[in-house]
């Protein structure tokens, strides 16, 4: 492949015209030619530079409202002519194709019009064919042709032509010929998936993901691994939305817990003020309370010993007093839809501090689609939006819960969701108390979270765990009996589980026995 290639003409489409006239501009100040089309020529013209348009290298009009204005030959034999093939040579001059140096093109915002709701028709129409069509075409042939679809590669062309007296080198055709097909299978991924929901194409026979690098990260879950952060432009409020307002770069770890973090802490808009407290993306503890302030000191009490370097996600704008008090440990990562000055004043001086703030939560409702890669493939799935209101719950003891267990028990089958199976929470006055999570056994998880219950009392100077009164959760059916007596020993008065295990009636006779009461929801939530 040649290595240095000189840009005599370029070809310039945008959408984004962001930055388009400088870049032009300097593009003209090297006497590089510049052919363009419609609304770009129209912008470059109005800004005093000489460009030819499409339409006179074609000998076609643009037509079909723009539909068809670069599917000619002239364009694509100008971008995939091989300059050092003789008959390629011949075949130009003989049809008056003119070669192609430089391709500039961005594609129409296909993936804003989405987010912004707008209807079947619009999206089809934002679609583009002809920009991928040349972007490919130019990439292809990047052995002679340079592909910019970035704006914010306009400055590393006009450094690379600086660098080699108006020419390209081939490493940075190359790299850019490889970010050129990156954005056009992120495009046709877009339009795909979007397509897929539009039509009711629940399981589409490909699956495309794509995603635009935010950060590329020290390492992976260990330091051996590498890793880099990417977002997929759906702007859900949480990490990838987030502003950073101080503290050493995100690891990947970081990332993964505040993510768990700030979806659990959603699931409580719009209500009393809520803390959740994660550690290696489980939480380890979780409150509501009158204040930001003391729903955090609640959710710290559940397992201080946790707590420490932990992730603290807020379900309001952070305040000063309660920055003072997550000061008063080592924390991680604080996430929260705001922070006042007070509280950014606080954090100021905690420099491994990381302060992150989204202006929302995300909505817990929404649908979403999740997936995991497995050996040879993908697990795809829609994200757990699983809900269920008090009057979906069944009553299966002889004693139905009081006003107060239900609402524990509501707020811990909410907590329940976002627990590693198996997961067993413990849950009094809107507090969890103790968190069992990921064990193999689910007996396990209600001793481990018992006895964690057990040592904060301890700690604390308690007469008795906090368990003494609760309620518990299980995020699916008790096979046998004995984790629901593990749980009564605790001191757990009422029970909320999903049913469906052949021995429910075993189950429900030892609550009866025990004086419990238990609620069936119908509806269980693993976490794996």
């Amino acid at each position: 492949m040649t290595n240095l290639v000189p840009l005599r003409r370029a070809l310039i489409s945008v959408s984004d015209k962001t930055g388009l006239v400088d870049f032009a501009g300097a593009l003209a100040a090297r006497d590089i030619e510049l052919v363009s089309t419609g609304g770009t020529a129209s912008a470059l013209r109005a800004a005093g530079l000489k460009v030819r348009d499409v339409a006179e290298l074609t000998g076609f009009p643009e037509m079909m409202d723009g539909r068809v204005k670069t599917l000619h030959p002239a364009v694509h034999g100008g971008l995939l002519a091989l300059r050092d093939d003789d008959e390629h040579l011949v075949a130009m001059a003989a049809h008056g194709i003119e070669p192609i140096d430089l391709l500039v093109v961005n594609l129409y915002p296909f993936e804003a019009t989405v987010a912004q709701g707008a209807a079947y028709a619009e999206c089809i129409e934002n679609i583009d064919i002809g920009g991928p069509a040349m972007i490919r075409a130019g990439a292809k042939n990047h052995a002679f042709v340079a592909v910019v679809v970035d704006v914010q590669d306009y400055p590393a062309v006009l450094a690379e032509m600086d660098a080699h007296g108006t020419q390209t080198s081939l490493p940075f055709r190359q790299r850019q010929a490889q970010i050129a097909y990156a954005r056009t299978a992120a495009y046709d991924a877009a339009v795909s998936t979007w397509m897929a929901g539009a039509i009711g194409e629940v399981v589409p026979r490909r699956r495309a993901f794509a995603g635009t690098l935010a950060q590329s990260l020290r390492y992976g879950e260990n330091p051996h691994q590498k890793a880099a952060f990417y977002v997929d432009g759906s702007n859900r409020p949480g990490v990838a939305t987030a502003r950073q307002w101080q503290g050493k770069e995100l690891s990947y770890n970081n990332i993964n817990d505040t993510d768990a973090a700030f979806e659990l802490v959603a699931e409580f808009a719009g209500q009393a003020p809520a803390c959740a407290i994660i550690k290696h993306a489980n939480p380890c503890g979780v409150a509501q309370g009158a204040s930001l302030i003391d729903a955090y000191r609640r959710a710290y009490d559940c397992d201080r010993t946790s707590a420490f370097g932990g992730i603290v996600a807020l379900n309001r704008p952070l305040d000063g007093a309660t920055a003072e008090e997550i000061c008063k440990i080592f924390t991680e990562v604080v996430i929260a839809p705001g922070a006042d000055d007070a509280a950014r004043a606080v954090f100021a001086g905690k420099k491994n501090l990381r302060l992150l703030t989204t202006d929302a939560l995300p909505d817990p409702k929404t649908p979403v689609l999740s997936f995991r890669q497995v050996a040879g493939g993908f697990l795809v799935q829609d994200k757990d939006t699983g809900h269920v209101a008090p009057t979906d719950l069944r009553v299966v003891t002889r004693r139905a819960p009081t006003e107060a267990e239900l609402r524990d028990l509501m707020f811990a089958w909410t907590v329940a969701k976002h627990v590693k199976s198996n997961a067993i929470i413990y849950v009094k006055d809107g507090a969890t108390v103790g968190v069992g999570a990921g064990q193999m056994s689910r007996v396990d998880s209600t001793r481990i979270a018992a006895q964690k219950a057990r040592d904060m009392a301890e700690a604390m100077g308690l007469p008795a765990p906090l368990t003494r009164g609760s309620v518990v959760a299980s995020d699916a059916f008790f096979p046998f009996a004995d984790g629901l007596i593990t749980a009564a020993e605790a001191g757990a008065t009422a029970i909320i589980q999903p049913g469906g295990s052949m021995r429910d009636a075993e189950v429900i006779a030892a609550a009866d026995a025990l004086g419990l009461a238990m609620v069936f929801t119908g509806q269980r939530h693993f976490r794996h």
